[in-house]
């Protein structure tokens, strides 16, 4: 963190006078949660990024996005929120969404898991006089979600239904249950992060408020939240504290979605249109959907709940081959933040938005851990570099809400702008950024017994415990401009344990898994594996090359995928790419931008006998490969839009 305005300043101190106790009391663990996912992540404190292409963006996030995000907080009256409900200032208030509470606590969780890979004492003191600020608006019982608290009869947003002006009366569109799913998931980041209990104290004493309101319980309310996240964030509660009734209370909301006999139904639009166990098809507003099924999987490990388990596989190969964005993005339709129809993937008005980026990547890594399959990790690194990284600009200061596969440099878009904003009425995209990206370094191994998974490629290096021993690897590469890798394994003595190196699909000729993209034409050439030169003879299982051997100090891995531009093929039920390619190299997705081709943009074309050539251009758009012939310059889909409004696509015209 560099400055933060002199009044914030002023402010935060003067706050953090009241309310700033922290809780003393240890965490009541009845007993250690059952047995969930066997695939085990690795702490981001035990991993140190120093690659050129994820450090950098981790860097503008904890050094420029979480300050500026502050800044626009404080800006638009959402720390005055939790002052008003608290009685610590008059007023009405402030902003147009019922959930810009958790602006605030998507900040800290992001914030959180900076402090775990980058400790900031300066940053830890705001986040304190943020969860003081926080504890003022809480409620004596535990309830938390400050509009209602202020004025109930007055909510911010017109499309929420004031009946009696009581609690809940609103599940639908009031976001109080989303509010909380959010508190916990932040909570639960900054106890790992910083070991104090003042957030989690908060977090927990709504969480019980929860349990004593909603459930079977005759005496308690039957009904399900309207926007998900809260299943998740109660099962994140319950395996820090190894307290059951959270964890029943998230599948209690997650059984009873689809179910007219447990309240009056919700609809598609909110997956609450059948019970989540019957769901087959991706539908309804893709952000709610994908967390949901998040919880699903959380529930299918923990519970090992086999309808569970059947349905999310269901919904997971519905949405990779019916419904995904050769980008990894995911929700076609502006219009309710929605799922299209099988195949129906628009490119100019693509929705694609970045939150549903997110938490797909959230979903798929849970069912990696649960599975141990590669398959998941092609979503998650197609998602990473393209349809995510796109939502933030270069800067780290500007935000596309909707990620669209194509412009006219007329068409608004992104909620009113042709090119990234600034920020949003609605600003759940930027602070999900927040949260995420610090988070990444955790994404690069996972482990389980004595196997060591390595599932992203970036300079690093890590520490990782085993079964029988502590492993510390590192990796030097150029990825994902290069497809060379090497990885240096030091063990505590000589070991015998598996290392399991993904082969990323676009390495193996496959796009995404399944039939919704394909290459044009298939490479012969495979990616080659040397242990201390010598080529090694191991197998792929589940998509990742396994050797297991007596691993000893000093033991080097080098990998080399091949990489080629590749021309990216759309299923011919996908109507809108009909007669067009797409190209890639490496895991990027490529776009054509106008300010790169002034005189050929509308007119430009690809052919199959055509070849290109890439070149490291390192004084543009922060450095990147640009792929070119004599007819066509692209960059990277991710860096589009950062040199003003103009054109673009992905899908480019093709004539045989």
């Amino acid at each position: 963190m560099k400055k933060f305005s002199r009044n914030f300043i002023i402010f935060m101190v003067f706050l953090s006078f009241f309310n700033c106790k922290t809780d003393k009391k240890d965490i009541a663990k009845a007993e250690e949660p059952k047995e969930g996912y066997q695939i085990e992540l690795v702490d981001i404190q035990n991993i140190k990024v120093n690659d050129e292409f994820w450090l950098p963006i981790i860097k503008q996030v904890q050094e420029k996005t979480i300050e500026y995000a502050i800044a626009k907080c404080e800006e638009e009256g959402r720390m005055d929120n939790f002052l008003i409900a608290g009685g610590q200032m008059e007023g009405e208030v402030k902003g147009v969404m019922p959930f810009d509470d958790t602006d605030v606590y998507k900040i800290i969780e992001g914030a959180s898991y900076s402090l775990i890979s980058a400790p900031n004492p300066e940053l830890e003191k705001v986040l304190d006089s943020l969860v003081s600020i926080i504890s003022i608006g809480q409620e004596k019982d535990g309830y938390l979600t400050t509009w209602r608290t202020i004025n109930p009869a007055k909510p911010p947003a017109p499309w929420v239904e004031v009946k009696e002006g009581k609690r809940w009366e609103s599940l639908a569109a009031s976001h109080e249950l989303y509010n909380a799913g959010h508190l916990y998931e932040a909570a639960v980041a900054h106890y790992k992060a910083t070991g104090k209990r003042n957030f989690l104290s908060i977090a927990l004493k709504n969480a019980d408020l929860m349990v004593n309101t909603f459930g079977e319980a005759e005496n308690k309310l039957h009904t399900v939240p309207g926007h998900q996240i809260i299943e998740t964030g109660l099962i994140k509660l319950y395996e820090i504290t190894g307290n059951e009734d959270y964890l029943n209370l998230a599948k209690y909301f997650l059984d009873n979605r689809g179910n007219p006999q447990n309240h009056e139904l919700f609809g598609s639009y909110s997956q609450d249109h059948i019970p989540v166990v019957n769901q087959d098809e991706v539908v309804g507003h893709a952000v709610r959907a994908v967390y949901m099924y998040a919880a699903m999987t959380d529930i299918a490990a923990i519970k090992n709940d086999s309808s569970y388990l059947k349905a999310v596989n269901k919904l997971w190969d519905n949405m990779v081959n019916k419904k995904m964005y050769i980008t990894g993005g995911i929700g076609a339709k502006h219009e309710g933040e929605a799922f299209g129809e099988n195949y129906e993937l628009p490119n100019l008005t693509a929705y694609s938005e970045t939150c549903a980026a997110i938490g797909d990547v959230y979903w798929n890594h849970r069912l990696h851990k649960l599975t141990g399959n590669a398959k998941y990790f092609d979503v998650i690194e197609r998602t990473l570099y393209n349809g995510l990284l796109s939502g933030l600009s270069l800067d780290g200061k500007k935000f596309f809400y909707p990620n669209a596969l194509e412009s006219d440099g007329v068409y608004k878009f992104n909620r009113g702008e042709c090119t990234r904003q600034s920020w949003f009425d609605c600003s759940c995209c930027p602070t999900n950024i927040i949260r995420f990206i610090p988070s990444i370094p955790g994404l690069i191994y996972s482990h389980h017994k004595d196997t060591l998974y390595v599932n992203l490629y970036a300079s690093n290096t890590g520490k990782v415990k085993l079964e029988s021993s502590e492993i510390q690897i590192s990796q030097t590469t150029d990825y994902p401009w290069s497809g060379k890798v090497n990885m240096e394994i030091n063990p505590e003595k000589e070991k015998k344990f598996t290392l399991k190196i993904r082969i990323p699909g676009w390495s193996g000729n496959e796009v995404l898994p399944g039939d919704l993209y394909h290459y044009m034409n298939n490479i012969d050439e495979s990616p080659t594996i040397f242990i201390n030169e010598e080529k090694t003879k191991g197998k792929v299982d589940k998509g990742y090359y396994t050797i297991s051997r007596n691993w000893k100090k000093g033991d080097i891995v080098k990998i080399s995928f091949p990489m080629h531009v590749r021309k990216v093929v759309a299923n011919e039920k996908v109507k809108e790419n009909t007669g067009k390619v797409a190209l890639e190299y490496g895991p990027i997705v490529y776009s054509v931008e106008e300010i790169d081709n002034k005189e050929s943009f509308d007119s430009v074309k690809i052919n199959a006998e055509d070849n290109f050539s890439v070149t490291k251009k390192e004084d543009l758009l922060g450095g990147v490969n640009v792929i070119n012939n004599d007819y066509l310059t692209a960059i990277p889909y991710y860096a589009w839009s950062n040199r003003g409004i103009g054109k673009m696509k992905v899908w480019i015209p093709f004539e045989n």
